[in-house]
């Protein structure tokens, strides 16, 4: 069996970000890796926790020509949008929000959960969208955490985000081609990652885990050569996501926004700063276009 370096095109450590209170670790874009199949934004937020009267206040803010998807290991956000969504997300559901031609929502602490001490814990990631779904109508769903395949196999507990994976299909819908799985492993499991994908990733939420038999530091993003399948095993309690996919093409991006072209962009950073997108109801705060370059304290969920 091939060790891990010979698995591996690129070895991600992440940039440590603030985002208010709590801290996020950025994977996703990085110096050397933009995306992963068509993931070009991955987070780790937390785990964080708040005192009473403290929580997440993401104020409102843009999106073009991508989709977000919330997913949390602990801990509840409100989610709210210029479409009329209002949505709270708990452990193991997903949200997803499909950004098209422009759409404005924040996530904070609901109110209720500000009462005692609160904490949050999750991944937020950005899928790009291909060329011919970029100027979508925006759209929400929430998907709760029953709608999502899970199964186990030999000490090893899978839950398929969103993509498809070993035979089975997530209910979210998706644009293209992908693979984002929440696998938590029981001391010596071990699973195969097969190369169903040309492009796949592997995130090591906590310590414990090995890739072909080589320890995974924790906090790294291991992008996989296309066409080897691996074997990740775990030493102890250990947790890991798996993103990736087809490519879409190249893409730009720049604060919120993304797209295949970079006019578009610039008209983006022109009707967020004259506020032509439709905003969101019942919130008056907005995050106002940041100085090139956007500040990283200033890149939101």
């Amino acid at each position: 069996m091939p060790d891990m370096m010979d698995c591996l095109q690129h070895l991600i450590e992440p940039h440590v970000q603030d985002l208010g209170g709590f801290q996020a670790r950025r994977l996703l874009p990085s110096e050397t890796l933009t995306l992963v199949g068509p993931f070009i934004f991955f987070d780790h937020l937390g785990p964080a926790v708040f005192p009473p009267g403290k929580g997440v206040d993401v104020r409102p803010h843009p999106h073009i020509n991508l989709a977000t998807v919330t997913y949390l290991f602990e801990g509840v956000l409100l989610h709210r949008d210029s479409v009329g969504s209002v949505q709270e997300i708990r452990p193991g559901a997903v949200n997803w929000m499909t950004a098209g031609r422009g759409i404005v929502h924040s996530e904070r602490t609901p109110e209720a959960t500000r009462q005692q001490e609160a904490t949050i814990h999750g991944i937020q990631t950005w899928v790009a969208l291909p060329n011919e779904h970029e100027e979508t109508d925006p759209w929400f769903r929430h998907h709760p955490a029953t709608d999502l395949p899970r199964w186990e196999s030999e000490g090893v507990f899978f839950t398929l985000i969103a993509g498809s994976a070993y035979g089975k299909t997530s209910p979210v819908q998706i644009f293209s081609p992908m693979i984002y799985l929440d696998i938590q492993l029981q001391p010596g499991a071990q699973f195969t990652l097969p190369p169903d994908y040309t492009e796949q990733a592997i995130y090591s939420v906590t310590p414990g885990l090995q890739i072909n038999g080589e320890t995974l530091e924790q906090h790294r993003l291991a992008m996989l050569k296309s066409g080897v399948d691996v074997t990740i095993a775990a030493q102890s309690p250990a947790r890991c996501v798996i993103v990736g996919g087809e490519s879409v093409g190249d893409r730009t991006k720049w604060w919120n926004f993304v797209s295949s072209r970079t006019e578009r962009i610039e008209q983006a950073k022109q009707d967020w700063r004259n506020r032509q997108f439709d905003p969101v109801p019942d919130e008056t705060e907005f995050i106002p276009l940041p100085e090139n370059p956007p500040q990283p304290a200033e890149q939101p969920m």
